[in-house]
């Protein structure tokens, strides 16, 4: 597998986003060896904070989470997945499938030995995240579940129809123009830029390209049948489980729905609509995030909140 890798000098003097690099490789089932990056910040005894970004989008979406949450005493994560951020981009639209993205995400995890997690997923860190809950599930202490969903053919919104109808016919694919889309609030020249920074030409964006057409939206999609399989375990997780969708994401909009019937962790939480929250909502409302995130941890704990 060919694949490319972002010049460092890219990544500099990005706003509000001083975290060191960390990276783990991990091998594919072809023997290529992918590099992944991730920050991790916050005292190495807590509990870990798992941060999973979707499309288009990279770990600069938590930048305001993290210096957030370490200062309430956690510990934070929030990896780039291949073919986003720093980490490594495989250069042939072929090379990326759900079920890879999955792999390789398994592998990072399980190398990282992380346990007694708190997964905060959002778009694709949802159709990633929620297959490694069911991966591993003992592995997982609580979920937050925001704008996003575990698809299993069964059709879409008018609003991804739309998204993924701009995703395949635009002739340039404009990450930060294209975040910028999906926040209520408007991001800074800077801002929208930094979302540009991972990649310097269209040649490094073939996940990007390539993420809409995977969702599993009809029943010939791959994929399918594990999430089918995934949603087994779900229907079985009794840890808490809360949602957090926006009020204003044509995408996702109500899709909060199918885990407070379905899994058993989601019963009598105090779910939560984000007012004034649009795709991104992590850009619209990221104190309001962090605080309930912090107050579900300390309350599922027994904790006062």
């Amino acid at each position: 597998m060919e694949f490319l890798r972002t010049p460092e000098s890219c990544f500099d003097n990005l706003p509000d986003y001083p975290f060191a690099p960390q990276y783990l490789s991990v091998t594919d089932a072809d023997g290529t060896e992918l590099r992944i990056h991730y920050l991790d910040e916050g005292p190495r005894d807590a509990s870990p904070i798992l941060l999973m970004h979707g499309e288009p989008s990279w770990s600069y979406l938590y930048r305001k989470f993290v210096p957030d949450l370490v200062a309430r005493g956690h510990r934070v994560i929030a990896p780039d997945l291949i073919g986003f951020g720093r980490s490594d981009k495989p250069a042939a639209r072929s090379d990326y499938t759900y079920e890879r993205h999955v792999a390789w995400m398994s592998a990072w995890l399980s190398a990282l030995d992380l346990n007694d997690i708190t997964l905060f997923c959002q778009d694709w860190g949802g159709l990633i995240g929620l297959r490694l809950v069911a991966a591993f599930p003992d592995r997982f202490a609580r979920l937050v579940i925001a704008n996003t969903g575990l698809p299993v053919g069964t059709g879409s919104s008018d609003g991804f129809n739309a998204w993924l109808a701009f995703s395949q016919n635009v002739p340039q694919f404009p990450v930060g123009f294209i975040v910028n889309g999906g926040t209520l609030r408007e991001l800074t020249p800077e801002e929208i830029a930094a979302y540009d920074a991972p990649f310097p030409d269209e040649s490094y964006k073939e996940g990007a390209r390539e993420f809409p057409k995977l969702v599993p939206i009809t029943p010939d999609h791959a994929s399918v049948a594990e999430n089918h399989a995934a949603w087994k375990v779900l229907e079985r997780f009794d840890k808490p489980v809360l949602t957090a969708f926006s009020d204003q994401d044509a995408v996702t909009k109500g899709g909060e729905r199918v885990f407070i019937d379905r899994v058993p962790g989601a019963k009598g939480q105090a779910h939560t609509i984000i007012a004034g929250g649009g795709h991104f909502l992590q850009e619209d409302a990221p104190e309001q995030l962090c605080a309930l995130i912090d107050a579900f941890i300390r309350s599922s704990q027994g904790q006062e909140s």
